[in-house]
Formats: C-alpha cells, structure tokens, sequence
C-alpha cells in the first residue's frame, strides 16, 4: 500500500502542474489515478477529484492574479451561475451508474479537444490576438450553468470545459482564459462536491494527501504559465485532453473492443493530420516546413 500510495502522490503533483499550467486538466487526471491507481469507486473518485481541484484551483488562481491574468468579474460570474448546476449535477450523479458518468466523461474530454486542436475562428484577417476584456452578462450566465451542470454531473472540475469557452466563445487570450477558469473551477468543483456528500463517503486521509501534492504542483505549474506561447499553449491542451479521453473511453469500453477503440483513434488521428497536410492552407504541419524552405539561403 505504502508503494501505491507514493505512486499515487507523485502523480497528484502532475494534477497541480496541469491545473496551474493549463488552467484545466485536474480532473481530467484526477479520476483516472483515483479509480485505476488508488481503487478509489468512480462516484467516490468524481466527489474526490471534486474536492482536490477546488482546493488546488484556489490557491493557483492567487499566483496567476499576480501576473494579471485573471478576469475577476467574467470568473466570479461564471463561477456563480456554475455553482447551482453544478450542484444539481452533483445530486444527478449520485444516482447515475458509476460507468455511466465515466464514459461521458470521456467522451466530453474528445469533444472539448477536437474544438481546442481546430481554434476559434477569426472574425477577420489581420491575424489581432485575442484582446483581454471582460465578457457580456448573458454569455457569461448562459455559458457558467451549462458548464457547472457538466462539471457537476461527470465530475469535471470544468478547466478543460471552461478554458475553451473562454478562449473560444469569449475569445479572451489563452493565458488569461487559463487564469480566469481557476476563479470558475474552485466556485463549481465546491459546489459539485456538496452535492456529491449527500450519497458518498470519502477516504479523507488519501483525498487531504492528494490535494496537498497537487497544491505543490499547482504553484510550479503557475510560474510556467505566462511565458508559454498562446498557439503553443492551445494546442498543448488540447492533445492532452484527446490523449486522457481516450484513455478513459478504452479502460470502459468491453475487454474484446478496447484494441478496436484505440486502432480506430489512432486511424482517425492519422487521417485528420494527413487531411491537414494535403488540404488545408494553413495546417501547422505543413506550415512549419513551409517556413524553413522560404528562408533565403546566403549568397
């Protein structure tokens, strides 16, 4: 137990590094090591997770403030319409089957990296950034319960749902979505775990163990934040994402059909990367080759 328990820990620091870098991911993470590392039950594992983003999330949104990252009234808003669905989530997950919450869980995790890997549209040519400024009230409101009845329900601390909201329907810089969803993702993950506590007993002494080596990670994770490229950092995420949802999708899927689940990713990501070579002008891929043969060679 005592060499599961260390495995455990260690990789919680990566839940902080992954919060406070990608201003998501907590979750993302949290319930797999929790069910398949730590033998935790998948509603025990989501009302845990739940508990350990909050408390991470709280204390990195304080490091990413500093650095100005942070849109206190779009995150407090956000957070406070998320707070209720995310609490009638909670009470919903609490009677729904265990791998029931897992599967959509994972499949929420593809769908959210599909739209990160693809980007936000731009409404114009002249290639602007994203401008920092705060969002309208309806958006804010509609987006927040929406989210928080998700984050509630599959036990998604909300990063990977909120940070592509942010970033892509609000279109706040990427380092500043990131910031911001820590305000969103502490607010609705307490919220969720309340709701959670009505049907599930937790293993304390593991979850405070988890949260404690995720805060370690979350404050590391934080001073990294700021000095990662926008593209770089969407993308990033997004891989990451894909990558965990997949893992959850297979380990729930029946023994006889995991290999086709991870035969038929590895195809689709093949296909989508060869699409984007041969079709689309402006694929990253081909971009960056593109790039090194247009530098004129010396005289």
């Amino acid at each position: 137990m005592t060499a599961i328990l260390l495995l455990v820990l260690a990789l919680s620091v990566v839940i902080g590094l992954s919060l406070g870098v990608l201003g998501g991911g907590g979750s993302i993470l949290t319930v797999p090591i929790l069910v398949y590392v730590a033998g935790f039950e998948a509603k025990e594992a989501i009302a845990a997770s739940l508990f350990v983003v909050g408390v991470t999330s709280a204390v990195s949104v304080f490091s990413h403030a500093r650095g100005g990252r942070v849109m206190w009234r779009t995150g407090l808003i956000f957070g406070a319409a998320g707070m209720a669905g995310a609490f009638v989530g909670g009470l919903l997950g609490g009677h729904i089957p265990g791998q029931i919450l897992l599967i959509g869980f994972a499949v929420m995790m593809v769908a959210t990296s599909v739209a990160m890997l693809r980007g936000r549209k731009k409404k114009s040519d002249d290639g602007a950034a994203p401008v920092r400024h705060e969002l309208p009230l309806g958006r804010v409101l509609l987006d927040g319960a929406i989210v928080g009845l998700v984050t509630g329900l599959v036990g998604a601390g909300g990063g990977f749902l909120v940070v592509p909201a942010l970033a892509l329907l609000g279109g706040l810089p990427m380092s500043v979505a990131v910031g911001t969803s820590l305000v969103v993702i502490a607010m609705k993950s307490f919220a969720g775990f309340a709701g959670y506590l009505t049907t599930v007993q937790l293993d304390w002494g593991i979850t405070l163990g988890v949260t404690a080596a995720a805060i370690v990670g979350t404050l590391a994770g934080s001073k990294l934040a700021g000095r990662i490229p926008e593209a770089a950092l969407r993308k990033a995420f997004g891989w990451f994402v894909l990558a965990m949802g997949t893992f959850v999708l297979i380990q729930q899927a029946p023994a006889d059909l995991r290999w086709f689940i991870a035969a038929a990713v590895a195809a689709l990501t093949a296909a989508t990367a060869g699409a984007c070579w041969f079709f689309i002008s402006s694929c990253p891929l081909r971009n960056r080759s593109g790039r090194r043969s247009n530098v004129p060679s010396p005289a």
